[in-house]
């Protein structure tokens, strides 16, 4: 079993849609790329045109999407205080006249702002803007009924992998980060 990523929580952070143009290649390819990368079965997919609920296939995990959301703001967050904390420990040791006689409050501002950063940041994660080019991809093969092959990697080098062995077989591949 692959381990969670530290940030957003999710097992499955990589991800490859390739179109093809008929079911019956698709199903091959798909077929293709999971023996050839000794895949789980819940890993590769297929998105046909007539797919009913196509986001429980692209986005498996969307059911725990709070968690994530809680995750990558809690964790960032922190980082990102801590951070704030670390700068405030520099500025200190140089001696910046502000931060040596209002230390709490340059403490208090620098930990403040590390924190937001930190969930600005955690928020952007969640948003999982890559994800964007993969869904599009996906919703506008099946309006052209074409179908889809979607692979769920556990690292990028098993994404990269995908990718390629899905290009060489005629698809039209999309992936996230």
């Amino acid at each position: 079993m692959p381990e969670a990523s530290p940030i957003t929580g999710e097992f499955s952070n990589h991800k490859v849609a390739a179109v093809f143009p008929s079911t019956r290649v698709a199903q091959q390819a798909a077929d293709g790329v999971s023996s050839a990368l000794s895949l789980e079965a819940a890993q590769v997919q297929l998105v046909t045109p007539a797919e009913p609920h196509p986001g429980h296939k692209l986005e498996p995990e969307s059911r725990g999407i709070w968690r994530t959301i809680v995750v990558a703001h809690v964790r960032l967050g922190i980082v990102g205080a801590v951070l704030g904390a670390l700068v405030f420990w520099g500025l200190y040791a140089m001696g910046v006249p502000f931060v040596v006689q209002s230390w709490v409050a340059a403490l208090l501002v620098l930990i403040g702002f590390g924190a937001v950063a930190g969930l600005f940041l955690g928020g952007l994660v969640s948003l999982r803007p890559d994800h964007d080019r993969y869904v599009e991809a996906t919703r506008d093969a099946m309006a052209a009924g074409s179908t889809t092959v979607v692979v769920h990697a556990f690292s990028a080098e098993q994404r990269a992998r995908a990718a390629d062995y899905l290009r060489a077989q005629g698809g039209e591949v999309t992936s996230t980060l």
